[in-house]
């Protein structure tokens, strides 16, 4: 197989280049599976603290807001990580900075062992956080270049079920491991699991065949971003994806201290099982490919069948028609798609606003229902704006992916600073009103894309 610098010399001699990756072949397994397996370790590592911060917050005597900094910070370096690490694989290739970041992060899971306090734990957990971002910069750049769109689509869903399974992992095994021997063995345990699962990985991720390398220029990188936050089709998903997991993540982190207080009085290998509502959002990454292409379907025959009645059944002059259907078709298509996606994003932001109203019930089977609700919601739209952006992106895909990721962490890391003053005024309903109030935003966002994507179907 080819290296990727061979693939750059064969694009700079205008040879062709391999064929685009088809779904579900041998190829295709492979690399989803390989990306997959790298997705887990990299949450299995980054969430397996949040289970245990109402722990934390007894040993080491801090507020809910100071122990859930142990998760915000490395989110926050997660976030800048994604601006250092995608551009940079635009230029070295998406591999390399893959597999040796994530070595870094899990091995600052033993680092966590020395840890004596919460500075030391807090600039360990910064250090992991700007490591675990390489996988996360350059993944869906890595599969927009190797693979078709349906291909794309489907394996962007699988990776983002990755994500949540590797959450729901490192916060089940952080709280019962915690609960018996301390939170200190958490790290030990996901650390060693993870350093046994890299070296598989090693082995596992093929090379690339279509990376072709861009100039490694900092006004470039830079020019790069900025085209991506202007255009039209990007900026609104980044803010998207930003807000939704600016709420989501913390209602996460505000339950658990819910939870652990009367009358529920729930230790930390309960408030790890919390998580496995996330399952939920599993499968709804998984379902978002072929969720997004049925809804672009029936949104099509519903426009297909308004044509027909404003035509009141008359034909137009058959071979123009056909002669306009060939020239349009790929653009119709890819219209098609991003409305498809739209509507997607829509339902996944509604289904998380009916489940964050769900869990104001005081019966644990309904903050269940309702958090699995949000789960599936907040997953489904997740996974379908990184596959709008990695599709939509002009050029530099890496960059755009990172963008985007930088604006989802970035929420993560602040949803807490928002969520704090509506906990400290009103506790759970307070945090269910700050939590709606921003939903309905992204929701906002989510329609305007929808409508953007239509107006320019009309117009065309």
């Amino acid at each position: 197989m080819a290296s990727p610098l061979a693939v750059t010399s064969l694009a700079e001699h205008d040879a062709p280049l391999p064929d685009a990756i088809k779904a579900y072949g041998r190829d295709w397994r492979r690399m989803t599976q390989a990306l997959c397996l790298g997705s887990f370790l990299v949450f299995i590592n980054l969430y397996l603290v949040q289970p245990i911060l109402p722990l934390l917050a007894s040993d080491l005597r801090l507020s809910s807001l100071q122990a859930s900094l142990t998760l915000s910070v490395s989110t926050l370096m997660l976030a800048v990580a994604l601006l250092v690490f995608g551009p940079l694989s635009d230029a070295l290739g998406r591999r390399r900075i893959l597999l040796w970041t994530l070595a870094g992060g899990v091995a600052c899971s033993g680092l966590a062992l020395l840890a004596d306090g919460f500075w030391s734990l807090l600039t360990v957990r910064a250090l992991q956080g700007f490591l675990l971002g390489g996988l996360p910069a350059v993944a869906v750049a890595y599969m927009s270049d190797e693979m078709e769109q349906p291909a794309l689509m489907a394996a962007v869903g699988l990776y983002i079920s990755a994500n949540s399974l590797g959450g729901i992992t490192g916060r089940v095994a952080g709280g019962f491991v915690a609960e018996h021997w301390g939170w200190q063995a958490s790290f030990a345990v996901v650390g060693v699991f993870s350093l046994l699962a890299l070296g598989a990985l090693w082995q596992w991720l093929p090379r690339q065949r279509r990376f072709v390398a861009q100039p490694l220029n900092l006004a470039s990188m830079l020019a790069g971003l900025g085209r991506h936050l202007r255009n039209p089709r990007l900026w609104p998903v980044f803010l998207f994806g930003g807000l939704n997991f600016f709420i989501f993540v913390n209602l996460y982190s505000y339950m658990t201290f819910r939870l652990s207080a009367v009358p529920w009085s729930l230790g930390s290998q309960w408030l790890g099982l919390l998580f496995l509502t996330y399952l939920a959002g599993t499968f709804g990454a998984s379902q978002s490919g072929k969720l997004a292409q049925r809804l672009a379907r029936l949104q099509q025959a519903w426009r297909d069948g308004v044509k027909d009645r404003e035509k009141g059944g008359v034909k137009g002059n058959q071979q123009e028609g056909e002669q306009s259907s060939e020239q349009n078709s790929e653009q119709s298509l890819a219209a098609m798609h991003r409305t498809g996606q739209a509507l997607t994003m829509m339902l996944g932001t509604s289904l998380l606003i009916v489940g964050t109203l769900l869990t104001l019930s005081h019966s644990l089977i309904s903050m269940m229902i309702g958090l699995s609700i949000n789960a599936f919601g907040f997953f489904l739209a997740h996974a379908t704006a990184s596959a709008w952006v990695g599709r939509n992106a002009e050029g530099a895909r890496a960059s755009a992916s990172a963008l985007y990721l930088t604006a989802y962490y970035l929420g993560a890391s602040l949803g807490g600073f928002w969520l704090e003053p509506f906990w400290q005024a009103a506790g759970w309903p307070g945090v269910v009103v700050g939590g709606v109030l921003v939903l309905l935003i992204t929701l906002g966002l989510a329609v305007y894309c929808w409508r953007s994507v239509a107006t320019t179907q009309s117009s065309g």
